[in-house]
């Protein structure tokens, strides 16, 4: 997938990268094939499944407060059954957001201490046009009594993710870190994987011969908006912001509805609202 690329990207370009995984020997093969291709080491896997906050504490714990300089929440499920994460979340939800709430608030000393007078620390999270499908329900997040919707639970839990960085860089934009929220784009990876091949054809995504439309981008062109986030010079100092293509998107419009972002992906009160339910949800308080 595009975190991949995202990491061949840093580590390329002289950066130290940790890619964290659910499956640790498969990250350690992806770790080794990374530093075979930029010939150096540079590439380390660590071990993280955000749909267990047990694993994220361990995964904060491990890291302890050594300084990073940039976190990209990068991964992320889509369309699934309805499921549930080992806290008994929705499993979108859980996965996209608390999990990566968790993440982040406990690498935020890590950050702070990264974070230098002429440079802030970054968090890059990772959001979708998938947003558009869906505000966050606050009357029932997890589906307890309502019908599932597998397209609207992840329009939910993309929405949250931009909401997370409006909240985040409002709290630590005066400790030196920002937080922006990006649209990849449209890739073909193994976020697909809950989606078999007669309903990609149904929406379009490929051909009856299983082959990907026109408009879909590589993972290399996924990636580039990340790592543009991660070290573009226009975006030092600036935060809650939602960014597509290399640049910061346009409102969004029915004329071009793959294209960028509804207000309530950014709006405050509602930022604040879920961060207060992060909070409850999760028992991580600044």
């Amino acid at each position: 997938g595009i975190g991949v690329e995202t990491a061949r990207a840093l580590a390329a370009a002289g950066a130290d990268v940790m890619i964290a995984v659910r499956d640790r020997v498969a990250g350690e093969r992806i770790a080794q094939q990374l530093n075979e291709s930029i010939g150096a080491d540079r590439v380390v896997a660590g071990t993280l499944d955000l749909a267990s906050l047990s694993s994220v504490g361990a995964f904060v714990d491990a890291w302890g407060d050594e300084p990073l300089d940039i976190l990209i929440n990068n991964a992320g499920v889509m369309a699934t059954p309805l499921l549930h994460t080992a806290e008994d979340l929705e499993l979108q939800i859980g996965t996209n957001h608390f999990g990566h709430f968790v993440l982040t608030m406990g690498l935020a000393r890590a950050l702070m201490n990264a974070a230098e007078e002429d440079r802030m620390a970054r968090v890059v999270q990772l959001s979708s046009i998938g947003h558009r499908r869906s505000g966050i329900n606050w009357d029932d997040i997890h589906y307890r009594t309502r019908p599932y919707d597998k397209w609207e639970a992840y329009g939910q839990s993309k929405t949250a993710n931009a909401l997370f960085t409006v909240a985040f860089t409002e709290r630590f934009l005066d400790h030196g870190i920002t937080a922006n929220a990006v649209m990849p784009g449209g890739i073909m990876t193994p976020l697909q994987r809950y989606l078999p091949r007669e309903e990609m054809v149904a929406m379009g995504w490929m051909d009856a011969e299983g082959n990907v439309v026109e408009g879909f981008k590589t993972t290399e062109q996924g990636a580039s908006t990340s790592v543009w986030a991660a070290v573009g010079e226009e975006l030092e100092g600036e935060g809650g912001l939602y960014l597509e293509d290399c640049a910061e998107a346009m409102p969004w419009t029915k004329a071009n509805p793959s294209k960028g972002v509804m207000p309530h992906a950014l709006d405050p009160e509602d930022a604040e609202r879920l961060w207060a339910i992060s909070e409850e949800t999760t028992g991580v308080r600044l």
